[in-house]
């Protein structure tokens, strides 16, 4: 994996190969930050990344300058990880929590103005995530909710679905707490 943009652009990063991951093609984590710097001036942004695997999108977030990441994984081997990578860019911004996901987000008091949820593919509580988030308000105004997924998940009926991008095998789905003409 390596770093798109920012302070550390272009920094390949080698995750452990027994970490149980996919990590967002370098494709399609491009197109992802184009979408969100159309939406955000990222430097003044606090994210949440749930299932942060490897952290690709947390250290993408820290190069650009966000103000704030917290990195959410299950797996104590990823968040190790995390931590060491974070410490050896100097990204101070990021702070990883070994955690689950849903459990995480149903005690969370902060909000955030992205959160970006990359499950496994074969991911069955997208709903209940995601209604989680909406529910308890986790995200600031004008905040996204970022859900990675397969080509098999569609929220095409979703009240709260905001816009839908498809690159390749990837397909991000954007959910707000209020819906926009923009929609």
């Amino acid at each position: 994996m390596r770093i798109i943009s920012g302070k550390y652009k272009g920094k390949q990063l080698l995750a452990p190969r027994n970490l149980p991951v996919r990590p967002t093609t370098d494709f399609a984590k491009e197109a992802l930050f184009n979408v969100l710097q159309n939406h955000f001036d990222l430097s003044q942004c606090n994210v949440l990344d749930l299932y942060a695997g490897t952290g690709n999108l947390s250290y993408e977030f820290a190069s650009r300058g966000v103000q704030q990441v917290t990195a959410i994984d299950a797996y104590a081997l990823c968040i190790k990880f995390i931590k060491q990578t974070a410490e050896k860019l100097d990204f101070s911004s990021i702070t990883a929590i070994k955690a689950d996901a849903v459990k995480f987000v149903q005690r969370a008091y902060q909000t955030w103005d992205i959160i970006v949820a990359d499950p496994p593919y074969d991911y069955k509580d997208y709903d209940d995530l995601i209604e989680t988030v909406l529910s308890k308000k986790l995200l600031n105004e004008d905040g996204l909710l970022v859900i990675e997924h397969g080509k098999f998940v569609s929220f095409a009926e979703h009240p709260h679905l905001f816009d839908e991008r498809k690159y390749g095998n990837v397909h991000f789905s954007f959910f707000q707490s209020e819906v926009t003409e923009e929609a």
